[in-house]
């Protein structure tokens, strides 16, 4: 295994990280987790961070801040939307900022938060949680290697646990 190896397309990464947003307000981290394991070049994780990662070897560490526009976008007020209130269950408890998990009638998942409770349904905003964020990436790079055949044609990393399609 070279110790020379850094960040380049279609290599298999494992990163540790932890995500802050301009307040210091830790969202996510992979602290005391395995690390994330993923497939650079391909898009899986957010653009802004991905393009700062390049060249990095095992080891490395870094402080990534990522806009907006490379992240999950800027709040849209479109993604805001009056819902029906019959698209609820009769029994569930709504409340101004709770988060719901929902799906499109694709069947692709949504997540919205309440934004308000009126009389002709159900204001919700769909703009992801971290829309808007500048976002604080401090990164460390646990593990690197190449990624192999079937990794580069399915696009994404298997991890050691074998394929579980």
């Amino acid at each position: 295994m070279s110790e020379n190896l850094t960040i380049a397309d279609n290599m298999v990464v494992s990163l540790d990280y932890t995500l802050t947003l301009d307040d210091g307000t830790e969202i996510d981290s992979s602290r005391g987790q395995e690390p994330l394991v993923y497939l650079q070049g391909h898009g899986q994780i957010i653009p802004g961070l991905e393009k700062e990662l390049y060249g990095m070897g095992i080891g490395d560490g870094k402080q990534v801040a990522v806009t907006p526009a490379e992240g999950y976008g800027d709040v849209d007020p479109n993604a805001v939307q009056l819902v029906d209130h019959d698209v609820f269950p009769p029994d569930m408890q709504l409340q101004p900022g709770m988060r719901l998990r929902m799906a499109t009638p694709e069947g692709h998942p949504l997540e919205a938060a309440v934004v308000e409770l009126k009389d002709d349904g159900v204001l919700l905003d769909f703009n992801h949680p971290l829309a808007g964020e500048t976002l604080h990436f401090e990164v460390s790079v646990a593990d690197l290697r190449p990624a192999t055949e079937e990794e580069l044609q399915h696009g994404h990393a298997h991890g050691p646990h074998g394929h579980g399609h």
